[in-house]
């Protein structure tokens, strides 16, 4: 069996975080990886308390086992999700998108336990000093919010720099990747494109084809004029939008450009004004799969590479 002592700080058999990814995350696919003996995470995204709380109910309903909730930090109702949380006693939170410090001391008091997602060195050590359980350190490789480092360069130096455990993310979706994730000092993964065509998955079926059709040149990061870089597969939509940017438009125009673009994607299977965050790595998903059986290839494919290494270490 394939674990690691972060496994044993939260409570979960394999070391997998499913990502928290906005309109996507829901109860269904958290409670499903929870069940499979990762750590699923339902997206709190830019909605409100109440409906985060029906989700937290929901997942209870469907599992028993540790789970955790994405607190994107940069939604209009990010301080009443973090009241949810409390309130509802979630286990595990994990942040995204800013600095979660201003909400880590409450969370903290609560018991609940924060892995702020960091895209820098910097930032990692800040979160890590203000009582961090672990860091996600996320390569620009991933879909959605982005950073500049790539997996390969920001998972060994945040790791040297930071004295609590570090969970790798971006560019990750076989036995193969989680495995060289571990030779780089992370204790887990973090997987979220692979997720997106999981049988517990409730995006559009529009979405799922697309992520399986993708090749390894499929998507494009934008916004990095705007400073609140997102990678997705390449559209109409997100061909539009790096048109615009390209052309000087403002960041308050292409805001508005953007709004609702991610749920016409997810719920609306809008291939024409939606926007399907994406990471690099979908070139490599190939079939759709239930949750379980994804953790599960997870974890025994980096097995079998790592007592395969052998063959090329003497």
């Amino acid at each position: 069996m394939l674990k690691t002592p972060l496994c044993d700080v939260l409570g979960i058999e394999k070391p997998v975080f499913q990502g928290g990814m906005a309109w996507i995350a829901d109860a269904s696919l958290a409670a499903a990886v929870s069940e499979a003996g990762g750590l699923g995470i339902i997206a709190a995204m830019n909605a409100d308390a109440e409906w985060l709380r029906e989700q937290i109910h929901e997942l209870r309903r469907l599992t028993d086992k540790p789970f955790g909730v994405n607190v994107m930090l940069m939604s209009p109702f990010a301080d009443e999700v973090a009241q949810v949380v409390i309130d509802e006693k979630v286990p595990v939170v994990v942040t995204g998108a800013g600095d979660p410090r201003r909400f880590m001391k409450g969370w903290l008091a609560a018991g609940i336990k924060v892995i702020p997602v960091v895209a820098s060195v910097a930032l990692a050590k800040l979160v890590a000093r203000a009582g961090a359980t672990a860091v996600v350190a996320e390569g620009t490789e991933s879909g959605g919010h982005i950073g500049e480092l790539t997996t390969m360069v920001l998972v060994p130096q945040v790791v040297d720099a930071v004295d609590v455990p570090v969970v790798a993310a971006g560019g990750i979706a076989d036995g193969r990747g989680v495995a060289a994730a571990l030779m780089l000092g992370a204790q887990g993964v973090q997987v979220g494109t692979r997720f997106l065509v999981a049988d517990e998955c409730t995006v559009s079926e529009e979405y799922k084809e697309l992520v399986l059709k993708a090749k390894d040149i499929s998507t494009r990061a934008t916004g990095r004029t705007t400073g609140h870089p997102v990678r997705a597969l390449k559209t109409q939509f997100s061909t539009a939008y790096a048109r615009l940017e390209a052309e000087g438009a403002s960041p308050e125009k292409l805001a508005e450009f953007g709004t609702g673009a991610l749920r016409r994607a997810a719920k609306d299977g809008d291939v024409k004004n939606g926007s399907f965050l994406c990471g690099q790595i979908a070139g490599m998903v190939r079939e759709r799969q239930s949750a379980r059986e994804i953790v599960d290839d997870l974890v025994e494919g980096a097995q079998e590479v790592l007592s395969g290494v052998g063959r090329w270490v003497r």
